[in-house]
This record gives structure tokens, C-alpha cells and sequence, in this order.
């Protein structure tokens, strides 16, 4: 071996171990430093700081060839070696105090980040407040703490860290970003939009916040402000009406507010992108196979609709949506396991849509068997409760929804969610069962104001119980949240109007429906002529 004296020699052989490690010859360089590392116990500032550099170098070799506990230890021996080096520089070297304060905090922050990797977030929050001591205002280490609470769902410290940061760095998109996720767990959709518009008016053409910010708007009720936030885009930059971002978006958008062919045409736009295309193919699968957005499996409406809903055009039309769908399908192409057991998800619900009894059983199948291996996946346990009121089995439907519906929301399931609780009022309904119907429909529409569906399902309750006033006020939101384009909504808003006597409302409304839907049957006889007889009397 070589033999070193002396400080020369020191850096010689620092400089010797950290080559080493670049030429990946990680035991080499890990005995170069063991090596240095045996001396008695020194004092000598100098000296301090060297076996400081040592120990730092020797983490980073141990965290190489994945030696988490080695990397630990060493850098917990450098945290107390710069313990001691801070001490003796506030007396001997003050003009270097804040260098080596910033290399303590680094210490600190390496041990948390290896702490998190092994899942013990306690430590690893322990070692950034310590960061956070010698460096108070390290955006990245509060970043870091910040999102270590998210996963630890202690939303008050997490909110706490977010806001400490944007006090002392008001623009930072990362700790916007995460505010208005905080907001949005709590349900403060108010701010939450607010955050995202401080964001969108930095930089307009971010389409992936845009797209959160759009779907925010619609839990919150206020899809028309939207448009705004589209034409910023557009102005900000020419390009935005070929980008795939941006169609993406627009789609989303037209999709929200009932416009499901006009949504189709632009998330198409979107299909062949690296980024936006996987989502831009499932949510055109969802709408081909369900584009009025009706509950599968529901039966309050079916009975209603059923003129609309058995006639051979609209059969064929679904028939052509489901081979469209099939299609699409084999455009996925899903990089991870979630995405493999989503890819089966969306299989079994186009299997569903052809409404054949085999196909039907295949789909339970595969529900059940992704309901087995994983604990309470929603999807799949919604899943099953629709094919099995396909199947018309209905108690074994109810069973699914009863433990959804026990279970807490979450953002990533939010969807389904929303459709489980829909489909359980429903049955709820159809048993006569109006107030346990009405706790689940309100469930709804605190999740997400615009639930059209909800607002529908509350009406018919309330003609049921022949308060056509209130019917008729569920309706309205019903139609609004529609965009004023259902025309069966239409036609029961404008039904409800008659009962209530709102006589010129109720024409209103038919000369809309009529406008758009000529032939929409029933809607002349049954109440436009009645409406204008009432009012000549």
C-alpha cells in the first residue's frame, strides 16, 4: 500500500478514493477511507473537517452498491464530526460559519432522504426540522418535509410547510401545486381553484395544471369559468390549438358539459401523444361506452326512457361505440402494474357494454379476481356490483356498493366512487327507500357540485312525493349542470314547471328541447300544449 504522512498526503488520498469510486471500484475506495478513517481521536479543526469529508464520501460509495445502513451510519458519524466542526469555526474561522452550517444541514438531509427510502418517515421528518435548524430557509429540504407529511396524511403540517415556504419563495409551482392538492383533500375548492389560478396566470400554456384546474372547477361547480382559462392558453401562445395538452383539456371540458361527440374530436387530437395519449384513450373509451353518462345497471330510468332507449337506431349506435372502444383498447400500453390491472379494468367494462350474458360473466370474473388480490380496489368492486345488475342480481349488487359506500373517499378513485353511491341510490330508489337515497345523492354533490345525475336522481324523488316545486328546482340544477343539452332532463324539467303551474317556464324549456330535438316524442301533446292551454284559461 502507499504510505501517506502528513496534511499533504490527506487530500492525496481523498482525492485517490473519490477516483477510485468514479472508476466504480467501490471496495477500494471504501478501504482507501476506512484506511484514513483509523486515527485516534483528533481535535485539531483541520483535521476534523477532513475525517468530515471522509465519512461524507464513504456514505455516498456505501449508498452506490445499495448498502442503506452502511450509508447511515456514516453520515450519522459525519453529523457528529460537524457537530464539533460548527463549534471550534464560531471561535477560530467566523467568515466560514454559514459554509459548513449549510453542509451540516446537507448531512441532515441525506440521512432523511435515506430514511424515507426505507418507509421510516419519523426519521426521516426528525432529520429535516434538524436541517431545517442550520438552514432555515432551504426550499428544498421544506419541500421535501412538506411532502413527507402528504404521505403521512398529516394535512395540517403539511399545510403549515407549504405556506412557510411560499411566504419566503411566493412562486415557487411545486408548493402552489401542492397547496391546492391540500385544499382539494379538504375539500376547500375555493382555494384550491385559487391556487391554481395563481399558477395558470404564471404560465397559461401548463396544461397539466389546467387540466386538474378543470376538473377542480366542476367538483366546485363552476365549470362555466372554464372558457377563461382556455382562451388564456390560446392567446398566450399560437400554437395551443394543435397542442396536445390543450386538446386534451378542451375535451375534458366538453365532455364535462355534455357535448360528448364534440369531447371525442378533440381528445382524438391528443390519442398519438407520449404524454397525453393513454388518458386521452380511456376517457374516449368511457365515452363510447357510455356517453349519456347514464348509471349502468340503474333501473329508476330505464322504465322512463325506455321508448328513447330501446329503439334499433340507438341500439346499432351503441353496438358501433363498443367495436370503437374494442379498438382503442389496443392502443394501451400500460408501464406499470396499476396500469396492467387498469388496462383490465377498462376490458371487462367494454365486455360489460355488449350487454351478452357470457361477456357479462367473463367481466365478473376478471372483477373478482383483481377484487381478491387487492384490498378494497374500488373499481373492481364497482365493477362487480354492475355486472351483477346486469345479471339482475340485485341483493348481491347491493352487498359490493354497501361496502364502498362505508368505505373513505379518496381523490384517484373519485369516480368511481361517485358512480357506486349513484347506483346504490338507485336501487335504494327503485325499493322505495327515498331518505337513504337522499344521504347518498347529497354524498355526491358535496364531491362534486355539477353531479348532474345526482340533481336528476333528487328530483325524481321529489316528483314521487309530488313536491313539483322542489322537483322542479333539482331539475334546473340537473339541466344546468347539463349545459341545458338532456333532453330527457329537459323534458322532466318542463314537466315539472307544468305541475308546479310555472306555465311560461315550462314553454320555455320545450321550445329549447324542441329546437334541438325536433321529433322528441311526447314532449307537444303532453305539456307545450297543456302549458298554453293553462295560460289561455
Amino acid at each position: 500500500g502507499v504510505l501517506f504522512r502528513s496534511g499533504q498526503q490527506n487530500f492525496l488520498r481523498f482525492d485517490l478514493a473519490e477516483l477510485l469510486q468514479k472508476l466504480r471500484q467501490f471496495e477500494k475506495a471504501e478501504n482507501v477511507l476506512l484506511q484514513a478513517l483509523e486515527h485516534d481521536p483528533v481535535s485539531d479543526l483541520q483535521a476534523l473537517i477532513e475525517d468530515g469529508r471522509y465519512l461524507i464520501l464513504l456514505a455516498k460509495i456505501y449508498s452506490k452498491i445499495e448498502n442503506t445502513d452502511g450509508a447511515i451510519l456514516s453520515l450519522q458519524r459525519a453529523r457528529e464530526v460537524q457537530a464539533r466542526v460548527l463549534k471550534r469555526v464560531q471561535l477560530d474561522q467566523p467568515d466560514t460559519v454559514p459554509t459548513q452550517k449549510k453542509l451540516a444541514a446537507d448531512i441532515c438531509a441525506e440521512i432523511a432522504k435515506h430514511s424515507t427510502n426505507q418507509r421510516d418517515y419519523e426519521k426521516a421528518i426528525k432529520f429535516y426540522k434538524e436541517a431545517l435548524v442550520y438552514c432555515e430557509n432551504d426550499h428544498k429540504v421544506m419541500l421535501e418535509l412538506a411532502q413527507l407529511y402528504l404521505a403521512q396524511d398529516d394535512i395540517d403540517a403539511c399545510q403549515h410547510q407549504c405556506a412557510v415556504l411560499l411566504k419566503s419563495d411566493q412562486d415557487n409551482d411545486a408548493a402552489t401545486m401542492m397547496m391546492a392538492d391540500l385544499m382539494f383533500r379538504k375539500q376547500d375548492y375555493d382555494r384550491a381553484v385559487f391556487h391554481f389560478q395563481q399558477l395558470l396566470e404564471r404560465k397559461p400554456d401548463n396544461y397539466m395544471t389546467l387540466a386538474r384546474l378543470i376538473d377542480l372547477l366542476r367538483r366546485a361547480g363552476k365549470l362555466e369559468d372554464v372558457p377563461r382559462f382556455l382562451e388564456m392558453a390560446e392567446k398566450h401562445t399560437a400554437r395551443a390549438i394543435s397542442e396536445p395538452g390543450f386538446n386534451y383539456c378542451k375535451g375534458l371540458y366538453l365532455w364535462y358539459t355534455g357535448e360528448p361527440n364534440d369531447a371525442l374530436r378533440h381528445f382524438n387530437k391528443a390519442r398519438k401523444d407520449s404524454d397525453w395519449g393513454q388518458n386521452a384513450v380511456y376517457n374516449m373509451i368511457e365515452i363510447c361506452v357510455n356517453p349519456d353518462n347514464e348509471t349502468i345497471g340503474g333501473e329508476v330510468f330505464e322504465n322512463l326512457d325506455g321508448d328513447v332507449r330501446n329503439s334499433t337506431e340507438k341500439q346499432e349506435s351503441e353496438q358501433l361505440a363498443v367495436r370503437t372502444a374494442e379498438k382503442l383498447l389496443k392502443e394501451l400500453k400500460p408501464q406499470t402494474i396499476q396500469g396492467h390491472v387498469q388496462l383490465r379494468i377498462m376490458e371487462s367494462y367494454c365486455l360489460m357494454a355488449t350487454k351478452q350474458k357470457t361477456n357479462v360473466e367473463r367481466a365478473l370474473n376478471i372483477f373478482t379476481e383483481i377484487g381478491t388480490a387487492e384490498k378494497d380496489h374500488i373499481p373492481a368492486l364497482f365493477g362487480m356490483a354492475t355486472a351483477y345488475m346486469i345479471s339482475k342480481q340485485t341483493p348481491r349488487a347491493r352487498n359490493q356498493l354497501k361496502r364502498i359506500a362505508k368505505l373513505n373517499w379518496n381523490a384517484i378513485d373519485a369516480e368511481e366512487f361517485e358512480k357506486s353511491w349513484l347506483l346504490l341510490a338507485d336501487i335504494y330508489i327503485q325499493s322505495g327507500k327515498f331518505d337513504m337515497a337522499g344521504d347518498l345523492l347529497k354524498r355526491c354533490l358535496r364531491h362534486n357540485k355539477s353531479c348532474c345525475k345526482a340533481y336528476e336522481y333528487m328530483g325524481y324523488i321529489m316528483e314521487k312525493e309530488q313536491s313539483y316545486k322542489d322537483a322542479a328546482v333539482n331539475y334546473e340544477m340537473a339541466w344546468k349542470y347539463g349545459n341545458h343539452t338532456n333532453p330527457t332532463i329537459g323534458y322532466k324539467l318542463a314537466f315539472n314547471y307544468l305541475k308546479a303551474k310555472r306555465y311560461v317556464d315550462a314553454i320555455d324549456i320545450c321550445h329549447k328541447v324542441l329546437g334541438a330535438h325536433p321529433n322528441y316524442p311526447k314532449m307537444r301533446k303532453d305539456i307545450l300544449d297543456k302549458a298554453r292551454a293553462a295560460l289561455r284559461s
